[in-house]
């Protein structure tokens, strides 16, 4: 059964950090896509960041150069740094994995940013 986890969502002040982590049970990390998505209310859930199993990463032109993702094979946990939070950076945020054609998705975690 394989299954994601996020945590790490709070409030927190506009220029303020937080990480998330995803924990990953029923494969392994570091040879899959994973991706970090978010869902603003009332909005379509839209790309944050990217990594592949060769470790390279890619992000959205609204979080480049304050995300950062990263893993932990060992720890099976998908990692994203934010800095420099902004109010529009609130949404929930999502884990996903691609795996042999199919997705799978985390519950989700808050992150509420405020001003």
């Amino acid at each position: 059964q394989v299954q994601l986890v996020e945590s790490g969502g709070s409030s927190v002040q506009a220029g303020g950090s937080l990480r998330l982590s995803c924990a990953v049970s029923g494969f392994t990390v570091s040879s899959k896509h994973m991706y970090w998505y978010r869902q603003a209310p009332g909005k379509e859930r839209e790309f944050a960041s990217g990594i592949d199993g060769n470790g390279a990463t890619r992000y959205a032109d609204s979080v480049k150069g304050r995300f950062t993702i990263s893993r932990d094979s060992a720890k099976a946990t998908l990692y994203l740094q934010m800095n420099s939070l902004k109010t529009e950076d609130t949404a929930v945020y999502y884990c996903a994995a691609l795996c042999s054609g199919q997705s799978y998705w985390g519950q989700g975690t808050q992150v509420t940013v405020s001003s």
